[in-house]
C-alpha cells in the first residue's frame, strides 16, 4: 500500500519570551484554507508532487524553519546565503528559526537579522577545526520543530543534520524545500575516501527524494539531479551585491601593496581546501608580468604557500576589504572542480573583472565563453595556462570581458532573488507542485572551448 503523507501548516505558538522579536508575540498570520491541504501518496513513503492545486495561497507572516548544516561564524557559500535569506525574511516580518551547529565561539549572538539561533551540540570536522558537525538524533530535531511549529522547514546544504531534519519534518507532516549547495560525494576521491562516494551520493538521493521540493542553483546542478531520479527540482540561483562588488572599487593603493612592481593581478577567492584545486594554479607562475594573489584561507594554506612561493596570501577578507581586493584583480581563476555554483566568480564578474574557470558545474552557467571570460577542460592545465596569458596578454580584449562580465550580472540582485525563494515557499505550503520540465532539454549548451 502506498504510504500516504498530509502536509498542514503547523497551527500558531507563541515563542518563549527569549525568542521573540523585540519582546513582542507573533502577530497572527493568513492560515492556508482546508482546500490547500497538501497529501502526497508515493511508495516506500516518498512524497510525490500532487496535481493539484495549480496555483499558490500567499501566505502572509510564514513561519519558516532554516537548518543549516554550518552557520556562523563560519563563513561560507552557504552562510551567506543564509544571512542574505535572513536580511529578507526579516524585512518581510516572518518569524524565523535558525537550527544550527554549536560553536566554540562565546560571542555569538543567539539572534541574527531578526531569526533565533537554535545550537546544538557538536564536534569539530577532523581536518576543519573550524567547522562543527551536528550532534542528536531524528527525534531531537523532531521535538525542536514541533515546539516551533513552522510552515515549512528549509534544509541549507543538508547532509548531516539536514537528513535528520527532513525525515523529522516528513514525520511531521510539515513541507520542506532542500537547497542542494553543495556536491559533497564527488569530495570523496579527493580527500582519500573514493570508497565512500557511492555511499555519499545514496544519502544525497535519500535526502532531495523525501524533501518537498528541492532547489538547485546551476542547469548542471539540475541535470545531475534529475539524472539521479529526483524529480521535484526547480532553479534557484543566487544574488550577488552589486553595490559591493563594484568596479568603482578598485584601488590603485591596494594593487601597489600586492603588487609593488606593477604586475597584473591574477586573483582567486576562497577557502584554502583540497577540493578547490587552488594547486593547479602552479601553472600561471610564470606568466610573465603577473602577480598571483590568494584571498582566503583553510587546511590547506601551509601546503599552498609551499608550492606557490611567488604568490601572495591575503588571508581571509571579508566586506569592504573583499570588494576592494576582488576589484583589484585583472583576472580572476578558479580551477575547483565540484562547484555547484560558484558565487565568487559572480562578485568578480560584478567587479568587472573576466574570469578563467573550469568547464563543470555552475561555471557553465556564468562565464560565456570568447565574452566574459574563458571555460577550460577539467584537468587540462595546459589550457587554463593558455586561456591566462591570452587575456593577461591583450589589454583591450581584457577590458572588453570586463565590461561584458559586469553586465551580464546586473539584476541578479539578493532581493529578487530571496523573493523567488519565498514564491517556493508559498507553493510548497499550498501544495503547488514543482514545474516539469524535459530533463533532455536542460543540458547547457555551454562547455569548454575546444
Amino acid at each position: 500500500m502506498p504510504a500516504t503523507l498530509t502536509y498542514q501548516v503547523g497551527q500558531a505558538r507563541a515563542l518563549p519570551a527569549d525568542r521573540q522579536r523585540g519582546g513582542t508575540p507573533p502577530r497572527p498570520r493568513t492560515r492556508i484554507p482546508p482546500t490547500h491541504l497538501l497529501t502526497h501518496s508515493s511508495p516506500a513513503g516518498h512524497p510525490r508532487a500532487p496535481s493539484k492545486p495549480t496555483a499558490a495561497t500567499t501566505v502572509e507572516g510564514v513561519r519558516i524553519a532554516i537548518v543549516a548544516e554550518s552557520f556562523l561564524p563560519l563563513m561560507n557559500g552557504v552562510t551567506h546565503s543564509i544571512l542574505r535569506v535572513l536580511e529578507h525574511l526579516e524585512e518581510r516580518g516572518d518569524e524565523v528559526m535558525v537550527i544550527a551547529p554549536s560553536t566554540s565561539d562565546t560571542d555569538v549572538s543567539s539572534v541574527e537579522k531578526g531569526a533565533y539561533v537554535h545550537r546544538l551540540p557538536s564536534v569539530p570536522l577532523a581536518g576543519y577545526t573550524n567547522v562543527r558537525v551536528a550532534l542528536g538524533d531524528v527525534n531531537r530535531v523532531k521535538r525542536i520543530l514541533a515546539d516551533f511549529s513552522p510552515d515549512v522547514v528549509h534544509l541549507a546544504s543538508p547532509f548531516v543534520l539536514g537528513w535528520r531534519a527532513v525525515q523529522a519534518a516528513h514525520q511531521l507532516g510539515i513541507p520542506t524545500v532542500a537547497i542542494y549547495q553543495t556536491e559533497v560525494p564527488s569530495y570523496a576521491a579527493r580527500y582519500g575516501v573514493p570508497f565512500l562516494e557511492n555511499w555519499a551520493w545514496n544519502r544525497v538521493d535519500n535526502i532531495h527524494l523525501l524533501a518537498t521540493r528541492t532547489l538547485v542553483p546551476s542547469t548542471f546542478a539540475l541535470n545531475q539531479l534529475r539524472g539521479r531520479g529526483i524529480l521535484r527540482v526547480d532553479m534557484w540561483r543566487r544574488g550577488v551585491d552589486t553595490a559591493r562588488f563594484n568596479p568603482a572599487k578598485r584601488s590603485t593603493a591596494w594593487r601597489s601593496s600586492v603588487a609593488p612592481d606593477g604586475q597584473r593581478i591574477i586573483g582567486y577567492v576562497g577557502r584554502l581546501a583540497v577540493e578547490k584545486q587552488v594547486e593547479d594554479l602552479a601553472v600561471l607562475a610564470d606568466v610573465p608580468n603577473t602577480k598571483l594573489v590568494i584571498v582566503g584561507d583553510g587546511p590547506q594554506r601551509e601546503a599552498l604557500q609551499a608550492a606557490l612561493p611567488n604568490a601572495h596570501f591575503a588571508g581571509f577578507l571579508g566586506g569592504d576589504a573583499l570588494a576592494e581586493a576582488v576589484a583589484g584583480f585583472d583576472l580572476f581563476v578558479h580551477p575547483g572542480e565540484f562547484e555547484t555554483f560558484c558565487q565568487t566568480i559572480q562578485e568578480a564578474m560584478a567587479s568587472g573583472v573576466p574570469v578563467v574557470a573550469t568547464g563543470r558545474g555552475g561555471p557553465l552557467d556564468l562565464v560565456e565563453n570568447s565574452r566574459t571570460g574563458w571555460l577550460y577542460e577539467p584537468g587540462n592545465l595546459t589550457q587554463l595556462r593558455a586561456y591566462v596569458r591570452d587575456l593577461m596578454g591583450d589589454d583591450a580584449k581584457r577590458r572588453a570581458f570586463a565590461t561584458a562580465a559586469a553586465a551580464s550580472v546586473q539584476g541578479r540582485t539578493w532581493p529578487v532573488l530571496s523573493a523567488e525563494l519565498v514564491r517556493h515557499y508559498n507553493e510548497v505550503i499550498s501544495g503547488v507542485p514543482s514545474e516539469t520540465t524535459d530533463p533532455s532539454e536542460l543540458t547547457s549548451s555551454k562547455g569548454p572551448s575546444s
